[in-house]
């Protein structure tokens, strides 16, 4: 082994503090765009279930606007709309980035930033339509 082989080595962390370690706007954006994604996937079945129960008589559609009277009814479809408001807004910034625009750094944590705030804006108005 040459030596700068092993002063590489010995530069290198042994152990990572994942408590210390902190991640660019960019990076909590792409996470959470995951994130929202995968709590969409769960979602599909539930608002699936929600429309062929609504569909099937008028009997269970009254059954189903019953569910809505539910504070965790409540909660789980507002939380399914944040979902799918914050995967649309990073999704669109995501498009937008593709096209060459935002990609500095600088911009890209400016644009991750707006994105968090018009999707907190887009959750405050989703809870306010809810309930």
């Amino acid at each position: 082994m040459e030596q700068s082989e092993q002063n590489v080595k010995k530069q290198r962390p042994v152990h990572l503090d994942l408590q210390t370690i902190r991640f660019p706007a960019t990076a909590i954006a792409s996470i959470l765009h995951r994130v929202s994604g995968v709590i969409m996937l769960f979602a599909v079945g539930i608002l699936i279930w929600l429309l062929s129960e609504s569909l099937a008589s008028a009997e269970s559609f009254a059954g189903i606007q019953s569910l809505f009277d539910n504070f965790i009814v409540k909660f789980v479809v507002w939380g399914i709309l944040t979902a799918l408001g914050y995967h649309l807004i990073v999704g669109l910034r995501h498009l937008i980035m593709d096209t060459g625009c935002w990609e500095e750094l600088d911009s890209g944590n400016a644009s991750a930033k707006a994105a968090f705030v018009i999707a907190a804006a887009w959750s405050i108005i989703a809870g306010i339509w809810v309930w």
